[in-house]
């Protein structure tokens, strides 16, 4: 559970240089969400992706360190948004007019892996949200925006007291979210400045924007590592299971769910544990007077 959590959560970041091949891929029930792109050089070439031919010192000098397309963040996304894995190899046609001829250039991308279902809920400031899933249902955080965005939101609509549209996020807000909710069946939170810190500058609205999950089978396997990119595990997976993989599936989301059911009852599970242990002293009491006039007799 954690190792898929920590798959899903993280931010990916990838790169590969002309003539290499970039691969993207997600866990499984999730999909590529592209966050930003770069195709250019920023940077010299003894750094990062250095030119496979031989070049004088003269000709490294007049390298183009200023160079940039403006349409990777579209190519990317044409290509790999909402997939579950793609791959194509990099080079300047892809991206139109190449700014810096004669110039290596490289990709950068940086993504998230999506849950194929989730949902959205929005609590204006000093609000409280509620997040809760169905009976034998958990939740995984996704994403948590606290702060003020640049399109605003719908649901929370700024007054205009002639200040600018900045933005500004909280950077902890998604820890806290996990801390929070991640795993239980049902929590509700504060979208405060006492929960989040103020991340903008006083007097600006701000919001809390969380994206989850709901899944009965939160368990699901972490990437195979050792799958070639741009397969599909459907289409390798065979009809026969290990034996032992559905019990302890089973098993783990039993624990979970137990886990779940103490956090929200805590008097109730004290008591429960406290009563086991008295019977299993009165039991252990009886055997041994039974031992005792058993050696007497």
């Amino acid at each position: 559970f954690a190792g898929y959590i920590s798959q899903v959560l993280k931010n990916y970041t990838d790169h590969a240089c002309d003539g290499e091949y970039v691969s993207l891929r997600c866990p499984h029930r999730t999909t590529i969400s592209i966050q930003s792109s770069f195709y250019g050089r920023i940077v010299p070439s003894h750094q990062l992706c250095p030119s496979r031919y031989p070049h004088s010192y003269a000709t490294l000098i007049k390298e183009d360190v200023a160079c940039s397309v403006g349409t990777s963040l579209q190519k990317m996304l044409d290509e790999c948004q909402d997939r579950r894995s793609c791959q194509f190899l990099v080079n300047s046609r892809l991206f139109g007019m190449d700014p810096c001829p004669g110039t290596g250039k490289y990709l950068l991308v940086w993504y998230k892996c999506r849950p194929n279902e989730y949902k959205s809920k929005v609590a204006c400031e000093d609000d409280k949200l509620r997040l809760s899933c169905k009976k034998s249902m958990v939740i995984a955080i996704y994403s948590a925006i606290f702060g003020r965005t640049q399109g605003g939101s719908l649901e929370c609509p700024y007054q205009n007291l002639g200040m600018p549209m900045i933005e500004c996020q909280s950077a902890t807000a998604l820890q806290l979210m996990i801390k929070r909710c991640h795993g239980k069946r049902s929590c509700s939170i504060y979208a405060s400045t006492y929960e989040f810190g103020d991340p903008c500058y006083p007097g600006i609205q701000k919001h809390l924007n969380v994206i989850y999950t709901c899944d009965n089978t939160p368990l699901l396997l972490p990437v195979d590592e050792t799958e070639p990119p741009g397969l599909s595990s459907s289409s390798s997976s065979s009809s026969m299971e290990p034996v032992g993989v559905g019990t302890e599936m089973a098993l783990l989301s039993n624990i979970l769910a137990a886990y779940a059911f103490i956090t929200e009852n805590p008097e109730r599970a004290a008591l429960y544990f406290v009563s086991g242990v008295c019977i299993g002293l009165v039991l252990t009491l009886l055997a041994l007077v039974l031992r005792v006039s058993c050696r007497t007799d």
